[in-house]
């Protein structure tokens, strides 16, 4: 079978996220406003999930156009200090996988 040849601009490198929070509503809040600081690290797309079993079980994810992009945001002290402050309990398990 032929490769499929991706379409220009997508993402090659997509950074997840999954942590416990103490308060979705909370966090989620907290998380609409970091737009400027994603756009600025080079975040192409996100999504958000929460478990089907624990609504303060939530993964994000994040797309970028490079590895060296998503591992910059995933080591941002920004990050982590919006993470503290938006309710997340204990630590984040932080993953970046490519597309193949």
């Amino acid at each position: 079978m032929a490769e499929k040849q991706r379409p220009a601009g997508t993402a090659r490198a997509t950074l997840l996220v999954r942590h416990t929070v103490s308060d979705f509503a909370k966090w989620k809040g907290s998380y609409d406003n970091t737009g400027p600081t994603q756009a600025a690290g080079g975040v192409t797309a996100e999504a958000v999930c929460q478990s089907a079993d624990d609504p303060n079980d939530v993964t994000v994810t994040h797309d970028f156009a490079t590895v060296e992009a998503a591992k910059a945001l995933a080591s941002s002290p920004d990050l982590k200090q919006a993470t503290e402050a938006a309710g997340v309990v204990g630590a984040p398990t932080i993953w970046i996988t490519t597309k193949v």
